[in-house]
C-alpha cells in the first residue's frame, strides 16, 4: 500500500507538469476506476473536460488537483488502493502501446516546450481511482495540505475527515500528543488512525517505533508523553528521509511519474527483516500478526509493555 512519501514523491511530479494546463480529453477505458464518481464514467468525463488543473495538494496519503473554470470549488481526487499509478507520457504513444493496466487517459493542453501531455492512470489489482469531489473549508482555516505553493484552505468533502499529517506545518504536535493520551489504546494503533495523524502506514509505523525504542503495544495513556513525542518526532524524520530517497519500492507498482523506483526500501531497520540482527543491538528482528498485517520490532530494544493495549 503506498504511504505518504510514495504519494508526495507523486504529488511533487505532478506539480512540475501540469499546473495551469488544460484538459483537453478523457478517456475511461475501465469504468471501475471511477467507481466512486457519484455519476459515472459520463459525469466524470464531462465534469473534467475544459477543466484547468491547479496545483497538486497532499494530506497524508491523499493526493487531488484543484480544477478551476468550474463555478464552485471542485477537485481530481486520486486514491492510489494498493497499486494505482499516475504515470505522464506523450500522446504520439499510439493506444496498442500502452500499459495492459492503463484504466484512465487524461490528454493535456501542451504549451511549448511541454515534456509530457498525457495522464495516464494505471491499476492492476484494481482498487485506487480517480473520481471529482467537492471541496469545503478546512475547519482550522489553515492551507489544507503540503503543496508546492501555497495550498487554499479547502479541502475534497472525502478528504474532510482526514486529520494533517507529521511533515505539515500546520499539524500540533502538542494536540495530537493529548489525543493519544486520552485513548486507551497501542501506540501503534493510535499512529495508524488517520482521523488522529495521517499518513503513517504499516512500514513507518514500525520504523519510527525503533527508533524510538517503543514496543508497537505500548499503551498511550500510561506510556512517558516524553516518549510518545520521540514516536511523533521520528514518524517525521523517517518519512523526510523516505522522500530523500524516493520513497519504498518493494517491486514495480510503486513509482513516480516518471515509473522510476525509490529505494528507502534499502534503509529499513525492522520492516520485513523478521530474523536478522537489529542493526542497533544484534538480536534477532521478530514479526508478530497485528491488525491482520505484520509488525515488526526488536524485542530488546523494544521491550514489550507490562500492561500491553493491542
Amino acid at each position: 500500500m503506498p504511504e505518504l512519501p510514495e504519494v508526495e514523491v507523486v504529488r511533487a511530479g505532478l506539480a512540475r507538469h501540469v499546473p495551469g494546463r488544460r484538459v483537453e480529453s478523457v478517456e475511461v477505458l475501465d469504468a471501475r476506476s471511477v467507481r466512486r464518481q457519484p455519476d459515472g464514467p459520463a459525469g466524470f468525463v464531462a465534469g473534467l473536460t475544459g477543466a484547468v488543473l491547479g496545483e497538486p495538494v497532499r494530506r497524508g496519503k491523499f493526493l487531488w488537483i484543484p480544477l478551476h473554470g468550474r463555478a464552485l470549488p471542485v477537485a481530481l481526487v486520486a486514491h492510489l488502493g494498493m497499486s494505482g499509478q499516475i504515470l505522464l507520457h506523450r500522446a504520439d504513444q499510439p493506444p496498442d502501446q500502452w500499459h495492459r493496466h492503463t484504466r484512465i487517459v487524461l490528454t493535456l493542453s501542451a504549451p511549448e516546450r511541454a515534456v509530457f501531455d498525457q495522464i495516464r492512470f494505471q491499476d492492476q489489482r484494481m482498487f485506487g481511482g480517480l473520481h471529482l469531489a467537492p471541496m469545503l473549508p478546512t475547519a482550522d482555516g489553515a492551507p489544507a495540505g503540503h503543496a508546492d505553493g501555497v495550498a487554499e484552505a479547502l479541502l475534497p468533502v472525502p478528504v474532510s475527515h482526514i486529520a494533517r499529517d507529521p511533515l505539515d506545518p500546520h499539524l500540533d504536535p502538542a494536540e495530537v500528543l493529548a489525543r493519544m493520551r486520552r485513548r486507551r489504546t497501542g501506540v501503534k494503533r493510535a499512529l495508524l488512525d488517520q482521523g488522529l495523524i495521517s499518513g503513517i502506514g504499516n512500514i513507518y509505523a514500525d520504523e519510527a517505533l525503533w527508533r524510538a525504542g517503543v514496543h508497537y503495544a505500548a499503551p498511550t495513556d500510561t506510556t512517558r508523553p516524553a516518549r510518545l513525542e520521540a514516536v511523533l518526532r521520528h514518524c517525521a524524520e523517517v518519512m523526510e528521509q523516505a522522500l530523500a530517497e524516493g520513497g519504498t519500492s518493494f517491486d514495480d507498482l510503486y513509482v513516480n511519474v516518471n515509473g522510476e523506483s525509490g529505494y528507502f526500501d534499502r534503509s529499513l531497520n525492522v520492516y520485513g527483516r523478521a530474523g536478522l540482527p537489529c542493526r542497533r543491538c544484534g538480536e534477532p528482528v521478530r514479526r508478530e500478526t497485528f491488525m491482520n498485517r505484520g509488525s515488526h520490532f526488536c524485542p530488546r530494544c523494544q521491550r514489550r509493555p507490562r500492561n500491553p493495549r493491542w
